[in-house]
């Protein structure tokens, strides 16, 4: 066996090897994990689940803020346990607990659990004592020796009766000590996503009242995640115009809390396509924290912040600080919006666009827009494509016409090989020879696909990671270009009545990105050595199985390049006077007894 057939065999060892590892450790956990999370999510929204009871106590936090009190119970029930002042805009729908002030009860109104038109709505935030506990609070922490007694998680704020938060409705809250300290909690919520918190003390007492404000944000348990190093999810914060992500496995590891003393900035808690954040006046100096306990035998995850500076109020005067609160859905242009109108440094890197943001936001707007224009995310993708071989036009255009030169070439390249028989190093000298002399590359077929790399990730993490991505349907099968082609070869496209394994699920799509893949490679002359004319025929099967559980609109973008590909090549080759003999190419690929009946 020569060298070339020994590294072409090792090629494909390991493209089969890839294969059965991304199957074995990514999509069959993955979609079991979805399954798992639409089993859970379907009982948050039918408000059913129940967990053993479990204490509330010990937190890491910003002085003098305790722990809430309480045993588990179903989310439902957690809600009707404490009075509350409901929520309600064309975005969200929940309620403010009145115990302790706090933002614990939001679902998201626009967004569905599931595909299906009738799943339960997202639910984000949830009380402390409810199954996946997740709400934000705001107040303040007396200064060392101060004494001044302040609102805690237990205490019972007052609210005007009837009163509801909306977009044209803000809410106070008041709650006034035994030294006739009142301190009041103004909130107000714009149409999406961004809440505004107002606190204000009045002192009537005759000490001084020295205080810092902080706001913090508390997780119980990890949520159901992707767990795939694409997306971050976990805490995240920008201190002093750093942004800074840490893994829930990362705090849990730490040896202590994380600590960043910043002016401005923000942090908070991400999902995949969800968020909380608090954010202080950008102009204060701050503390902020990620911290990591355990309690009741759950981990539970905190970022917070406190100022760096007190704030006085002298008796008989007033004074005041406002912070901004994010919990809702990351919208692009809706992060983007908050990030400009609210001078949020570094706000937009809430959507996890990685590390070549210079490449997935343009890919991204590109395809919102196209979007917006043709009413649909397939039909933007399929455009994009089309614009993207445009643009690349010349350099492909100039690798085809090389490929081309290479393939007039190929008679001589045989009596190169039938000169020297097996002196490789003459059979090289000979090669590159003929090369300089052609002024032919033979690395210049490759420039295609080393040019489409780079926007193939970055239109993976675009269909990955951005909401408006996320359920968007194309035509017939695929009801969502974000998850994998839903159907299999190997149950007959559902006739079947048989569930395959993750590592057999091979949709249609995938079929079809397999097929224009083999049809662009019998553009090309079968090579004369038979087992590499075996293996290369081989190497479109591995990729169809490397692809199909990658989500849809990327092997619909694929398969549309390909197509685009074939096209370009067949011209370009014609043009060269190249004899292309496509038929018999692909005729000479099948087996004997399939080609038999073809001629």
């Amino acid at each position: 066996m020569t060298t070339d057939n020994r590294n072409i065999i090792l090629a494909i060892v390991l493209s089969v090897a890839i294969i059965v590892a991304w199957q074995y450790f990514y999509a069959q956990p993955m979609l079991e994990q979805q399954r798992q999370q639409q089993e859970l999510a379907e009982q948050r929204g039918e408000q059913t689940l129940e967990q053993p009871s479990a204490p509330d106590t010990g937190e890491l936090q910003p002085p003098g803020v305790e722990a809430l009190p309480g045993s588990q119970q179903s989310r439902q029930a957690a809600i009707e346990a404490s009075p509350r002042l409901p929520i309600d805009t064309p975005s969200v729908t929940g309620s403010i607990n009145l115990q302790g002030g706090l933002i614990d009860d939001l679902r998201l109104k626009k967004y569905r659990t599931t595909v299906e038109p009738d799943s339960p709505i997202v639910t984000l935030l949830s009380p402390a004592n409810a199954p996946g506990g997740f709400f934000i609070d705001q107040g303040w922490t007396p200064a060392p020796g101060s004494g001044v007694e302040v609102p805690q998680p237990q205490t019972v704020w007052s609210a005007p009766d009837g009163a509801e938060l909306t977009p044209d409705n803000p809410v106070t809250l008041t709650w006034t000590n035994e030294a006739d300290v009142t301190f009041r909690r103004t909130i107000s919520v714009d149409r999406d996503y961004m809440f505004t918190v107002h606190q204000e003390i009045d002192n009537a007492s005759r000490d001084t009242v020295t205080v810092y404000p902080y706001s913090r944000i508390k997780r119980h348990g990890i949520p159901a995640m992707e767990n795939i190093f694409i997306v971050h999810e976990g805490l995240i914060g920008v201190f002093d115009e750093v942004l800074e992500e840490v893994d829930y496995s990362e705090i849990q590891e730490a040896a202590a809390s994380m600590t960043y003393d910043t002016v401005g900035g923000w942090l908070g808690i991400t999902d995949k396509y969800w968020a909380a954040t608090v954010i202080p006046d950008q102009k204060t100096a701050v503390t902020g924290s990620f911290r990591h306990n355990i309690e009741g035998g759950q981990s539970v995850f905190q970022t917070d912040y406190i100022a760096q500076e007190p704030l006085t109020v002298r008796a008989g005067s007033t004074g005041s600080a406002e912070s901004l609160v994010f919990a809702g859905a990351k919208v692009v242009d809706t992060v983007n919006q908050y990030a400009e109108q609210h001078d949020i440094v570094l706000f937009d890197r809430l959507i996890d666009w990685g590390w070549f943001p210079f490449l997935t936001q343009p890919l991204f707007w590109l395809l919102n827009h196209i979007q917006t224009w043709v009413g649909n995310f397939g039909l933007a993708i399929l455009a994009t494509t089309v614009l993207v071989k445009i643009f690349f036009f010349p350099l492909a255009n100039k690798s085809y016409v090389a490929m081309s030169q290479m393939k007039k070439l190929q008679p001589e390249m045989m009596k190169i090989k039938e000169r020297y028989g097996d002196d490789r190093m003459k059979q090289q000298e000979a090669m590159m020879a003929l090369y300089k002399k052609q002024k032919v590359s033979p690395l210049s077929g490759c420039l295609p696909i080393v040019v489409q790399i780079p926007v193939f990730f970055a239109l993976y993490k675009v269909l990955y990671v951005t909401i408006e991505m996320r359920h968007a349907p194309f035509y017939g099968w695929i009801r969502d270009l974000s998850a994998p082609d839903p159907t299999t070869l190997f149950n007959l496209f559902g006739l079947i009545p048989f569930t395959p394994p993750a590592m057999l699920m091979v949709g249609v799509l995938p079929i079809l990105m397999g097929i224009t893949m083999w049809v662009q490679m019998k553009l090309n002359p079968t090579p004369p050595d038979p087992i590499q004319a075996k293996l290369f025929n081989l190497m479109p099967l591995v990729f169809t199985f490397i692809l199909a559980p990658f989500p849809a609109g990327l092997v619909l973008y694929w398969t549309w390049n390909n197509l685009l590909s074939i096209m370009q090549q067949y011209v370009i080759m014609r043009r060269q006077g190249v004899d292309i003999n496509l038929i018999q190419n692909i005729r000479e690929s099948l087996p004997s007894f399939a080609r038999k009946k073809t001629e």
